[in-house]
């Protein structure tokens, strides 16, 4: 398995530095998800207000994905990367600040802008270190990371509540040391050689012709606003299943590392089952147990609920590595940058448009209602995947 991964040196260096950026990237947004039920309490909110907390805070690191893939091209993605995360530090700073619901929301939506740089230049830079070989596992390897800070969100909340800090002290505290690690990771800046992508001009007709693999791109950037719409949905108002189920706070917001190990497992396992089986298979595969799983959420007792949650992690994390990985076979190696700006700016679509629906449908029904369409709504993934077949694939 690790033997595409593990190719060169200098591959080696880029996979290693893409995925620790993507573990604090991953960390600082996925710090929400159980600090949702703490600002909630703590400000009183509606499920709504949640939702659109939820998705100006994401969804803003929408907005400089695109820019940011058009400034990689011309100078690399190192000091992008490490700027990225600095800008998100200091907005968990000033968030931790904020004296009502307007001003978080905003804070929010201007530390949420430095998010924009990870996921498109991370995944750039990977996969042309792997165009000989291994892509979708490499990929699915730095995909995989981000997980990893995903994984440290639940434990770091719960240890917060049980020593007493708040969640405005517990941002202090994570952006001030990521602050710290990212300054004592520019300096291996000599180590990590990250250079330009090179245009190779034979490379526009490798898979077809332009207007048949624009068209693949379009599908696939269509399917991956629709996974995120799962995803994000179903992170933002599983705490409150749990909580409805009879659990403390603390347990609900504990029970959510469950889904992601479960999602870094899927990453990886679905990134290297990429190379090996097709896109639409294992779209179906993931995405089919997701849809099953969210329904079942709301009936399953709490005695079974945790081999459920890591199943559901698997199914809703696991998609995105093939998807990733396949957006490099629709697109030359030096657009490529650019084309990661397009299509994870199109995922924020589901990213921003899941949390504040759902939360409208939350509060004019019930929580049970909206995990209902939820699953419906990620069901609808399947069809739409088979698109995809008209297309032609490189491999």
């Amino acid at each position: 398995m690790f033997s595409f991964v593990l190719r060169t040196p200098q591959s080696r260096r880029t996979l290693y530095f893409g995925s620790i950026m993507h573990i604090w990237s991953d960390l600082h947004f996925a710090l929400m998800f159980p600090l949702l039920p703490l600002i909630e309490s703590d400000m009183g909110l509606s499920f709504t207000q949640v939702g659109i907390l939820r998705a100006t805070y994401s969804g803003a690191s929408a907005v400089l994905q695109i820019p940011a893939g058009f400034i990689a091209e011309n100078m690399g993605e190192f000091w992008l990367l490490l700027g990225g995360n600095v800008w998100v530090s200091v907005g968990l700073v000033g968030m931790a600040l904020a004296p009502m619901f307007v001003m978080l929301v905003l804070l929010s939506f201007v530390g949420g802008l430095g998010g924009g740089f990870q996921h498109p230049l991370a995944s750039s830079m990977v996969s042309r270190a792997y165009d000989d070989g291994g892509r979708s596992t490499a990929v699915g390897t730095v995909n995989f990371a981000g997980d990893l800070g995903k994984m440290l969100a639940p434990p770091i909340v719960a240890g917060a509540i049980a020593v007493n800090m708040g969640w405005r002290q517990l941002l202090w505290v994570v952006g001030l040391a990521s602050l710290v690690f990212m300054a004592m990771s520019a300096l291996t800046r000599r180590a990590v050689d990250i250079g330009r992508p090179v245009r190779v001009e034979s490379e526009d007709g490798a898979s077809g012709s332009g207007n048949a693999r624009l068209s693949g791109f379009a599908t696939l950037s269509g399917i991956g606003a629709l996974d995120s719409m799962a995803r994000v949905g179903a992170l933002t108002f599983l705490p409150f299943v749990l909580i409805s189920k009879d659990v403390s706070q603390s347990q609900a917001i504990s029970m959510l590392l469950f889904v992601f190990i479960g999602g870094a497992a899927g990453k990886f396992v679905v990134g290297w089952l990429g190379d090996k089986f097709s896109t639409v298979s294992l779209i179906w595969a993931t995405k089919g147990l997701t849809a099953v799983l969210i329904v079942a959420a709301l009936y399953v007792p709490m005695s079974a609920m945790i081999p459920l949650l890591v199943l559901l992690g698997v199914g809703l994390n696991g998609t995105s590595s093939i998807l990733y990985a396949t957006v490099a076979e629709y697109v030359p190696a030096f657009r490529r940058a650019r084309f990661y700006g397009f299509f994870y700016t199109t995922n924020e679509i589901g990213t921003v448009a899941a949390p504040i629906g759902y939360g409208v449908l939350a509060d004019a029904y019930s929580l049970s209602a909206t995990m209902l369409i939820m699953g419906a709504a990620t069901a609808l993934i399947l069809p739409v995947s088979l698109l995809l077949l008209t297309h032609r694939f490189s491999r």
